[in-house]
């Protein structure tokens, strides 16, 4: 059997042939790959010569290439399309790859030689090699290099447990999401818009019922249900399936939950921190967890009497409206939506028809064109994983060749939830020569329906603004090494370059380039553009309260040592101080379906979207000072942030950007919660 994998592609510009994959190449291309990869680290492991840079650091960094091919191509599919017999494979794949890097960083011989050049870098000359060198060297202390045989052997059972641990929690959110399903009969359909009518009668054809309308556990599908739905008693329904995804029955993740939590916390002990959090922090531009909960305490006592008065005004319109007299959790997001119907004369759904998804896609790239000169080719000759996803050559006003961008917009079955920025080949050295990078932009936004194209909100439209921030992380970055590339940065800054970009949706001279009705072409009228102006810091405090109640939890998950009994009750104690009423859903839970912090890079780092916040809004005012489309500010931001990737402490490179550190006004200003 000839396996793709096992060489370096062929494909147009040495991109991944996906469609040659077979669910039976993995396993044996991971195999080669570790048993290549393990080849060359003996031979810089056992080199007679004096460790140096060219022996040791360069080769080190160099090895394990092939290997980072197979295994990325794996967890893409894993997460963007995969049965469940490719989802198995994790199960043999995670394991190989954690004993393999525990090998690495456990290998006496590697880290002497390591060490040694360290410990001689005055010799060195080139800031990326220092760079590289630091952060090489780093790892392996933070991987239990400097660790007794007893404490190296604990640590390696750890991290082969918890390798395991993450995509069983992954796989229960996502099976959990496929498994609900909200069959509607005709007289159900009460309150919802055309758009969404149609959207469930297409979901339903595609189950085989042409006659039903059907409502999945899809955020598409379930949330404008909960906003327009008329049906009080479905909105309930579809809330508790929601709301406790995970919370019980065969896809429970409450053992996980603590068995991650716990693992964590003795990793981080193994390695000679207090707790978790502060093993993170160590490489966080938040530094100490003091810094954090600072963060967290200030937003919240900006924004908390902005959240009590939101949910009196919903109250209130519940009241008026439908004569209740206690809201309930399945009425937020409908009466919401009639608050902000009252207060601005201004329905979501009237945005929809001007953004149409390929045509907000086209103003993103508009919008890179206009600030860094970047033009998007669309291609039909490199093989992707799915017939909806399409592939742009990124390029430069004069031509040259910036990378690949593939564009993945909406969501099936074989598809986790959310939106993501994914690499497939980072930039940097390849087989001795600068590559440049393959980046996958993943979204799960409303689908095309038999009636129209694809529609999105206004939040959908900054999701897609967000995630093309990340790609343009990824594709600008212009440094030597792959490991300190595009977003291989600190976590609290990865999250800058992507919402940045989502200032740019609220611009007027933004809209006008992309938001054209779907059927007459006409560009969004005056009116609209003002109402989203107007209705922009809508619900602010709530939405503040929101995000601050995830890193308030993280930070109770992670940020000490928990032995936790039962998950609902400490999740009711960890986030008391943000619920402003009581819930309706006994069993509702954040913890047993929030994959960022048990699944994926997010433990003790869900703080660094409000932190990224603070930065981005800081940095974008320097746009609007400037001219939102600015070339010289652009180039700024492109040449101290964008193509830096981890070459110097963040820190270092947002004062090159802006003059000084970020201040949090910019933000409080923004969201109006001064």
């Amino acid at each position: 059997m000839k396996n793709p994998l096992l060489n370096f592609s062929k494909q147009p510009f040495g991109t991944i042939p996906f469609k040659d994959l077979k669910i039976d190449h993995f396993i044996p291309a991971v195999k080669q790959g570790i048993k290549n990869a393990e080849t060359t680290i003996e031979k810089i492991s056992t080199n007679n010569e004096s460790p140096t840079f060219e022996n040791t650091i360069l080769p080190f960094e160099l090895s394990g290439q092939r290997l980072n091919t197979s295994v990325t191509a794996y967890y893409h599919l894993f997460g963007s399309e995969s049965d469940q017999e490719l989802k198995g494979l994790a199960e043999q794949i995670s394991p190989m790859m954690a004993e393999f890097s525990s090998n690495i960083y456990l290998n006496i011989a590697l880290f002497k030689r390591i060490k040694s050049v360290y410990e001689n870098k005055q010799n060195l000359n080139d800031k990326e090699d220092i760079r590289i060198l630091d952060v090489i060297y780093k790892d392996f202390l933070r991987n239990g290099a400097g660790l007794s045989e007893k404490k190296q052997n604990e640590l390696r059972k750890v991290d082969k447990e918890l390798s395991t641990l993450s995509p069983k929690f992954s796989n229960n959110v996502l099976n959990a999401t496929n498994e609900f399903e909200l069959w509607l009969n005709k007289e159900d359909l009460e309150g919802l818009p055309d758009i969404v009518i149609d959207s469930a009668k297409l979901a339903a054809k595609e189950k085989g019922e042409s006659d039903k309308w059907l409502i999945t556990g899809q955020f598409p599908s379930f949330s404008p249900f909960l906003k327009y739905s008329k049906k009080r008693e479905l909105r309930k329904k579809v809330h508790f399936d929601v709301t406790t995804k995970g919370n019980g029955g065969k896809h429970d993740n409450n053992e996980l939950c603590k068995k991650i939590a716990k693992l964590k916390h003795k990793r981080a002990q193994l390695l000679g921190y207090n707790n978790y959090a502060d093993y993170v922090l160590e490489k966080r531009m938040a530094e100490k967890q003091e810094r954090i909960f600072d963060l967290l305490n200030n937003l919240y006592d900006s924004c908390i009497d902005h959240a009590k008065e939101d949910l009196k005004n919903i109250s209130n319109i519940a009241k008026k409206l439908d004569n209740i007299n206690e809201i309930k959790s399945w009425d937020i997001s409908y009466y919401t939506e009639k608050l902000k119907q009252n207060i601005y004369n201004f329905d979501e759904n009237d945005l929809k028809p001007y953004f149409q998804s390929k045509e907000v896609m086209k103003g993103a790239f508009k919008v890179a064109e206009k600030l860094y000169g970047l033009n998007f080719k669309l291609l039909n000759n490199v093989q992707t994983w799915h017939e909806d996803v399409r592939v742009f050559e990124v390029s430069e006003e004069n031509g040259d060749h910036v990378g690949i961008l593939y564009e993945d917009l909406y969501p099936r079955e074989t598809k986790r939830g959310g939106a993501w920025m994914n690499p497939l080949r980072s930039q940097g050295m390849v087989k001795g020569e600068i590559s440049r990078p393959h980046i996958s932009l993943t979204c799960n936004l409303s689908k095309p329906t038999e009636n129209a194209p694809s529609l999105l909100t206004i939040s959908e439209v900054e999701t897609i603004f967000h995630e093309f921030g990340h790609c343009l992380h990824g594709l600008l970055s212009n440094t030597k090494y792959q490991q300190i590339s595009g977003t291989s940065v600190y976590w609290d800054f990865v999250e800058l370059p992507s919402q940045i970009m989502e200032n740019w949706v609220g611009e007027e001279e933004t809209l006008k380039i992309f938001a054209k009705h779907h059927e007459t072409g006409e560009v969004i009228p005056q009116e609209l553009i003002k109402k989203i102006k107007k209705s922009k810091n809508f619900m602010s405090g709530t939405n503040c309260l929101r995000q601050l109640t995830f890193g308030y939890l993280d930070m109770e998950w992670f940020g000490k040592d928990n032995n936790v009994k039962d998950v609902d009750k400490f999740e009711e104690q960890a986030i008391k101080k943000t619920l402003l009423r009581k819930p309706d859903t006994p069993k509702a839970s954040i913890s047993t379906q929030l994959g960022h912090i048990f699944a994926g890079g997010y433990s003790a780092g869900y703080y660094s979207y409000k932190w990224a916040e603070v930065l981005d809004a800081d940095a974008f005012e320097k746009f609007k000072e400037d001219g939102i489309f600015n070339k010289k500010t652009a180039k700024s931001f492109r040449d101290n942030i964008l193509s830096q990737g981890n070459k110097e402490h963040p820190m270092k490179l947002y004062k090159k950007f802006r003059g000084r550190e970020p201040k949090i006004d910019a933000l409080l200003k923004r969201e109006s919660l001064y």
